[in-house]
C-alpha cells in the first residue's frame, strides 16, 4: 500500500521498489490474502513509470492468483487494468482490449460491484469513442453513471461525466 501511495505522489520508480519489497516480505509468510489486489497496485505503479510490460506481467500474476485462491473481489479491476495497459502498449490489438473490458464488465456486474462496473464501462466507452462509435459509447456509459446518487466529486464519476459530455 505504501508503494501505491508513493506512486500517487508521482514517484513511480520508488513506488515500484517499495511495492516489490512489500510483496517479497508478504511472500515469506505464505499469506496469499489480497495478493491480487497488491499485484494490481504494482501494475498501476509500473504503468505510471512507463513500464507497461512489467505492469502486464504483474497483472497476469494477479489473474493467476485469483484463479489459485478464489479471491475474486478485485478481479474486475484486474481485467480492466489489463485492458488499459494493453491500450498503452504500442501496437495493441483492439479485439483483445475490448475483450478485457467486456470481461471486467461481466465480472463486476455479476458481483454487483457498481464502482468497478463504472470504471470498466468508462474504459470500454473510451475505446468505442476512439473507434468512431460515440453513440454506442454513450449508450453504455449513461446508465452506469445513472446508478449513482452521490459521490459526484469523486475522480471516477468526474471522469465518466466528462466523457459523457464529450460524447454529446
Amino acid at each position: 500500500m505504501r508503494g501505491w501511495a508513493i506512486a500517487e505522489r508521482g514517484q513511480a520508480v520508488e513506488a515500484i521498489a517499495e511495492a516489490r519489497s512489500g510483496l517479497a516480505a508478504v511472500e515469506t509468510t505464505n499469506v496469499r490474502i489480497r495478493r491480487p489486489y497488491y499485484l494490481a497496485l504494482l501494475a498501476e505503479a509500473s504503468a505510471r513509470a512507463g513500464e507497461i510490460e512489467q505492469g502486464l506481467t504483474a497483472l497476469a500474476e494477479a489473474a493467476a492468483a485469483v484463479e489459485q485462491t478464489g479471491e475474486r473481489r478485485w478481479e474486475a479491476e484486474i481485467y480492466r487494468l489489463i485492458g488499459e495497459l494493453t491500450v498503452a502498449r504500442r501496437g495493441s490489438d483492439g479485439i483483445e482490449v475490448e475483450a478485457c473490458f467486456r470481461r471486467a464488465l461481466e465480472v463486476a456486474g455479476r458481483q454487483k460491484a457498481k464502482a468497478l462496473e463504472l470504471r470498466a464501462a468508462t474504459s470500454l466507452a473510451r475505446v468505442w469513442r476512439d473507434q468512431g462509435k460515440p453513440q454506442q459509447a454513450h449508450d453504455l456509459l449513461a446508465p452506469a453513471y445513472g446508478w449513482f446518487t452521490e459521490g459526484f466529486d469523486t475522480p471516477d464519476l468526474r471522469e465518466t461525466r466528462a466523457l459523457l459530455d464529450a460524447l454529446r
